[in-house]
């Protein structure tokens, strides 16, 4: 297994994985252009995780969701206007889709992390490394690699890998805990509630799942961004509950050092073809006996 670094960034970035083509339904690819961003998407959803250039502005293990209409892949196109322009308006704006999910300092639309005492322990650095596992049109995994770090005695080091396939509204997540100083670790796949931007928010709890409808979290740059449908289905869990003084709805699991977490994250959009909180919150439960 051949680990790439960042100094071959721009170069996978320019051919290969993500390149444009007409037959792929899926992509994934680092973002050397703009601050070392990981995006990945199918035909449709679109997500990003934050690197290490981002790391002055924010730091963050937190998924980012990018609002888009079924059919196409669009990061590549959203990306070039950045560097042709040097500005990130254009993504701000409603072009068949959008990036007006905010994450800042939490889970996002989700991600894992360990509970130590209840309370989040979020790494200190964005991803540091990466590796495609493989690339095609219809699948791509990579891992992201999160150098250790510690809170409370106990050292931590993760290894997320995702897998991208076409014709779902989910990825599948394996998120490897390499830990010490600790027999076990309560480890939290969750989504940020945005409680505090929305007026009106309809969730769904079950045993191996948690599901959100809320309003666009982000309403800045545009007035009127619809609705998005955010998901975790982690089966097995011990739990499913608000964590973090309820900034977050989390399935929760308690895994031994070294165990992988294997769970599922999905997004939608009301301006698409799920466009109420009932055909969310079936589809999260269709996904979630597959």
């Amino acid at each position: 297994m051949k680990r790439i670094f960042f100094a071959s960034l721009l170069l996978l970035s320019l051919a290969g994985c993500g390149s444009p083509s007409s037959d792929r339904k899926v992509m994934a690819r680092p973002v050397p252009e703009r601050a070392d961003d990981f995006v990945f998407e199918n035909n449709l959803i679109c997500g990003r995780i934050y690197g290490q250039g981002l790391e002055g502005e924010t730091i963050s293990p937190g998924i980012d969701i990018w609002v888009k209409l079924p059919g196409k892949l669009v990061a590549d196109e959203w990306y070039s206007h950045i560097s042709e322009t040097g500005s990130e308006d254009y993504y701000h704006h409603d072009h068949g889709g959008k990036d007006c999910y905010k994450v800042s300092c939490s889970l996002g639309g989700g991600a894992s992390v360990p509970l130590i005492d209840g309370i989040p322990a979020y790494p200190p650095t964005n991803y540091r490394s990466f590796e495609i596992l493989k690339d095609s049109p219809e699948e791509t995994d990579f891992i992201l690699h999160y150098p250790e770090w510690e809170k409370d005695g106990i050292k931590m080091a993760l290894d997320k890998k995702i897998a991208v396939v076409p014709d779902t509204y989910f990825f599948k997540v394996e998120d490897k805990w390499s830990f010490v100083g600790t027999d076990s670790l309560t480890i939290a796949a969750g989504i940020n509630r945005h409680v505090s931007q929305n007026t009106v928010v309809e969730e769904c709890f079950g045993k191996d799942r948690y599901a959100l409808w809320e309003q666009a979290s982000d309403q800045e740059h545009e007035p009127e961004d619809g609705l998005i449908g955010v998901a975790v289905i982690l089966p097995d869990a011990d739990s499913t509950a608000l964590v973090d003084g309820g900034s977050h709805g989390a399935c929760i699991k308690k895994i031994c050092p070294g165990g992988t977490l294997t769970y599922y994250f999905g997004n939608c959009w009301s301006k698409g073809e799920i466009m109420s909180s009932e055909q969310w919150f079936n589809t999260v439960e269709s996904e979630s006996k597959i």
